[in-house]
């Protein structure tokens, strides 16, 4: 952990996201609990307007638009660092003219060819980032597309190839970000694989932004817990509990960011993690005694 973390926090302008049950789905709440998490810690806020879930419904672009930018354009007015996440080109290049400044792209460019381009202008115009996701195509809510011979090799390749095809587009390398995918056509056990060996995916060059939140690897995990804590795994609090331990986890191996949807419980997990830190760079136990 060289440096502070950066927490980007969630705001799902979408009826059906998963884990808010459309709690944001106005402009006036998603305003207000974006500017709750910058409140509590957030360095980013990731404004999305259609869930990317497996099973989820597509948005037409015009109801995705019309979620988002005004969304956008507020909290820009307000001085906050914007996030979008999508998978349209379309979106991300209004989004990005509204004030954003990292396009969030689980699909690392697959899902619409046109997106690679407008990432590279936003880098060019704007000093935009692109965080380009591991993707396999649509969520599969059934996870047949999780086969992998090893899938921390595997991810680490097609990330470094999506970012080859970025920066070839015009994209700068010191504006892209990489993301593993976690729960993207893969198992629980992938997941954690992907995590526990972060130094393979920080080889690239690139930052990390590590995004569990809430995740279904995370409730899977917590049925090992003990007494009545496996009991509540499957808990909204439970999740959040164990993301902010992950998260400290993955900030300790490296992670340039989390992406996380409870702020508050975060940043107190990672100043744990910095303290940590900072205690294992210390004087050694034999240097400790010799200045007694």
């Amino acid at each position: 952990m060289t440096s502070r973390t950066q927490i980007m926090g969630i705001v799902n302008v979408t009826p059906d996201s998963f884990s808010d049950g459309g709690q944001f789905a106005t402009t006036e709440a998603a305003v207000s609990q974006a500017r709750a998490l910058v409140s509590q810690g957030a360095d980013i806020v990731d404004i999305g307007g259609e869930s990317t879930r497996p099973g989820a419904t597509p948005v037409p672009r015009a109801e995705e638009l019309a979620r988002i930018l005004p969304v956008v354009r507020d909290l820009a007015a307000l001085g906050h660092s914007i996030s979008i996440d999508t998978l349209h080109a379309e979106t991300a290049r209004a989004a990005v003219a509204a004030g954003a400044r990292l396009i969030n792209d689980v699909s690392g460019g697959l899902h619409d060819p046109d997106m690679v381009a407008v990432a590279a202008e936003a880098s060019r115009t704007h000093g935009a980032r692109y965080l380009i996701g591991h993707w396999r195509g649509v969520p599969d809510p059934a996870q047949q597309r999780s086969n992998y011979g090893d899938v921390v090799a595997e991810v680490r390749d097609v990330l470094g190839a999506r970012a080859d095809a970025a920066v070839a587009a015009g994209v700068d390398p010191t504006h892209i970000v990489v993301d593993p995918g976690l729960g993207f056509d893969k198992t629980g056990e992938q997941g954690w694989q992907l995590l526990a060996h972060l130094e393979s995916l920080r080889s690239l060059g690139y930052p990390v932004l590590v995004g569990a939140s809430r995740k279904r690897m995370i409730a899977e995990a917590l049925t090992r817990g003990r007494g009545t804590g496996a009991s509540t795994a499957a808990s909204i609090a439970a999740r959040d509990v164990a993301t902010a331990v992950t998260s400290a986890l993955a900030a300790g191996a490296g992670a340039w960011g989390v992406r996380v949807h409870d702020v508050e419980t975060t940043v107190l997990a990672l100043a744990v993690a910095e303290a940590w830190e900072e205690g294992r760079q210390g004087p050694a136990p034999e240097t400790r005694k010799a200045q007694r």
